[in-house]
């Protein structure tokens, strides 16, 4: 990100100056829920920054949104409500589609990624492992769980991740050791 920032009916973010290298975590805090779901949109290339730029894997999710979509996965801060795996299966299978991955590749790694996760409340976990079912380079979180940061962490594990918070101690737990947050 590039001094991108976001602006429009009421809603801003920004501006962000942000470089993620392969493999490297970054948390940031921002200072109300609007503004860090936005940041993390942006950063997904979901929503198109007003000013400055946004490049994912040198791609401008302006002019080409199917090639980010197959660099990065987003994982919503809200839990999804699944009624059972019947549904999940057809979630992964929707993602899938959108990346043009193998469906049944996609569930069978969802499926793993899901093991990995055991513990966690389905709720979040769903989005997380069917987030991963594409194999992405890239994945942003908006507002994860600090409760869950290890499993979360170890179940993306060597992918640049970015996330974002409301408060540094939430922020801590998804920055590498040392780190600390950075503010927006």
């Amino acid at each position: 990100m590039r001094e991108a920032a976001f602006a429009a009916r009421g809603a801003a973010a920004g501006p962000i100056a942000l470089g993620i290298a392969p493999g490297e975590r970054v948390a940031r805090v921002f200072a109300d829920p609007r503004e860090a779901e936005i940041a993390a949109l942006m950063a997904a290339g979901i929503v198109k920054a007003t000013t400055g730029s946004v490049l994912i894997d040198q791609f401008d999710p302006r002019v080409q949104p199917a090639h980010c979509k197959r660099v990065v996965a987003f994982v919503a801060h809200g839990p999804l409500p699944f009624a059972g795996e019947g549904e999940f299966e057809g979630y992964v299978a929707y993602r899938a589609a959108l990346w043009g991955v193998d469906t049944t590749r996609a569930v069978a790694h969802a499926k793993l990624v899901m093991e990995r996760l055991s513990g966690m409340h389905e709720a979040f976990a769903y989005p997380l492992a069917a987030a991963l079912a594409g194999s992405p380079k890239l994945v942003v979180l908006d507002r994860p769980q600090p409760a869950y940061a290890a499993q979360i962490l170890a179940a993306i594990g060597p992918r640049a991740t970015f996330s974002t918070h409301l408060d540094a101690a939430a922020a801590a737990a998804f920055a590498p050791a040392g780190a600390g947050a950075v503010r927006a």
